[in-house]
């Protein structure tokens, strides 16, 4: 209950809060990133495993619960960021419980379902834990009963079976997401002003995140290819399947350092709704795009001379679509650029699904880059991108 907060402050007053702004992102942070994105290297795994539509329902009811406390943690560095050996160390925590819950990641609503229920509860905890340190007090305490509970449906999901798995999953991830848009009045959104944000910390931070998704994107692609019988037009086409999550790098970049800028210039107030809009949904079908389409480019050169099967082609196309239509949301809600462009190239890429079909995959892949390169090629920005500093601290 609201009224119930300042004696929650006066128990936890205890606590050193640390008020100065985040600036650039820390080593620390950029580790946690690397462990968080082997999360979407056992989705791209599960996923290729299982390209069927009920395969695709549980890759994004897993996601979903992933990136919301990804996003919790970008918003806990930002507010604290990680100097003292205590932080680093929570921090730590928290990696190995995204590590555990990934591990479970392959059989989540099955046998493995009570480990990564447990690796990720340990990651709300030692989030809040943390986030008890900011000068958000007020927000975190509206916050906690949500997450927690959230959490404990998720890991009751991996006691339970049949339907009941699903249900637990979804109430879990409502829980967290949702409920507390319907109560404001008894949860962290009656509390925006709790929460801040330094925009340099947090376009880098994401960056990275993107960044470092290509990267293992591209271990995925190369992952289980038979290297003892590799010819020349087929390392060609690994050169080709490499330039694509290029091309998508360059994509993403190419509105880095007009995005800090947008954000850094918006009042505190509207600040944080900015920030939700283009860094958390509008991140949601790129990563899930990079995802997608590491599968089909996997998948593509594993037999790049015959044709696709359909969800082997709807992967790499639609990733790639789909990446473009975070990109066109994210430039609409940051007010930058033109989304049309992105979306345009997004269409012409589904519209190359029957060439990979009909005709062969390593041509589908062809025509894919293709097309993300024209519309770079045809975007005068992305003349004038800005590539930011790896990391700092």
């Amino acid at each position: 209950m609201p009224e119930d907060f300042p004696r929650l402050k006066s128990i936890l007053r205890w606590r050193q809060t640390d008020t100065t702004p985040a600036e650039r992102v820390t080593a620390v942070e950029t580790f946690f990133d690397v462990v968080f994105v082997f999360t979407l290297t056992q989705l791209t795994r599960t996923l290729g495993e299982d390209l069927s539509l009920p395969g695709i329902g549980r890759t994004l009811l897993v996601f979903g619960p992933l990136w919301y406390m990804y996003g919790g943690y970008a918003w806990l560095t930002n507010h604290v960021p990680p100097r003292r050996p205590s932080q680093k160390l929570i921090l730590f925590g928290a990696m190995a419980g995204f590590f555990i819950a990934a591990m479970g990641i392959p059989h989540a609503f099955g046998g493995t379902g009570v480990l990564f229920g447990a690796g990720y509860l340990a990651v709300i905890c030692l989030h809040l834990l943390l986030f008890t340190q900011a000068d958000a007090l007020e927000g975190v305490l509206r916050l906690a009963p949500y997450n927690i509970g959230g959490g404990l449906l998720i890991l009751a999901a991996g006691f339970a079976q049949g339907t009941a798995v699903y249900l637990l999953w979804v109430a879990g991830y409502l829980l967290m997401t949702v409920v507390p848009y319907l109560v404001p009045r008894y949860s962290w959104v009656g509390a925006p002003s709790a929460f801040h944000i330094s925009a340099e910390h947090f376009v880098e931070r994401h960056g990275l995140l993107v960044m470092i998704a290509l990267g293992e994107s591209v271990i995925a692609i190369g992952m289980g290819l038979d290297v003892e019988h590799v010819t020349a037009a087929t390392a060609g086409l690994i050169v080709l399947a490499l330039a694509l999550p290029g091309a998508i790098w360059w994509t993403y970049f190419t509105d880095y350092a007009v995005a800090e800028r947008t954000l850094a210039g918006a009042e505190t107030g509207s600040r944080s709704l900015l920030a939700v809009r283009a860094y958390y949904f509008a991140h949601i079908p790129m990563l899930l795009g990079i995802v997608a389409a590491a599968t089909g480019i996997h998948a593509a050169i594993a037999h790049p001379g015959d044709p696709s099967e359909w969800p082997v082609a709807t992967a790499l196309a639609g990733g790639v679509a789909l990446f473009l239509a975070g990109i066109a949301f994210f430039r609409r809600s940051m007010g930058i650029g033109a989304s049309w462009t992105r979306l345009a190239a997004a269409a012409v890429v589904l519209g190359s699904i029957p060439l990979g079909t009909m005709v062969s995959a390593g041509l589908h892949l062809v025509s894919v880059l293709g097309i993300v390169v024209v519309m770079l090629l045809a975007d005068r920005g992305a003349v004038k991108s800005e590539v930011p500093p790896i990391v700092s601290g």
